[in-house]
């Protein structure tokens, strides 16, 4: 378990539920929900708190995505790596409180996310994950 994250890391909130992923509007773009940690905040916490700020869902931060092992230069992280956080919905619906609106967060099917291009860590978790 990761407690604590490095000062510029940023978390990636891999929302799953019903063979779906969670995306947000990211400025036109739609991509995972993401933020950065407050001090001392694990990375599985921090995707729970950025996804209910963001979306208004209750969910929890379950396990870290592990990025495959770099054949160039094994065991070592960049201090401002990104962490995936797989996160399991709580709640069916948002809280009125999130900060994106409903046009701005959309449920899309796991095939349709890893043809738009979502990171190396998550396509292998969805592929390996979608239903068929």
């Amino acid at each position: 378990m990761i407690s604590e994250q490095a000062a510029g890391s940023v978390v990636d909130a891999v929302v799953v539920y019903d063979g779906q992923v969670l995306l947000v509007d990211a400025a036109g773009d739609w991509r995972l929900p993401s933020g950065t940690p407050e001090p001392a905040e694990s990375a599985t916490a921090t995707a729970a708190r950025l996804v209910y700020e963001l979306t208004g869902y209750l969910v929890d931060g379950s396990s870290v995505l592990r990025p495959a092992p770099d054949a160039a230069e094994p065991d070592t992280a960049a201090p401002d790596a990104r962490s995936f956080v797989v996160c399991q919905l709580l709640s069916e619906s948002p809280s009125a409180e999130a900060r994106f609106g409903p046009e701005q967060v959309r449920w899309v099917p796991f095939a349709q996310a890893i043809d738009a291009g979502v990171p190396g860590p998550v396509r292998v978790y969805l592929e390996g994950h979608t239903p068929v």
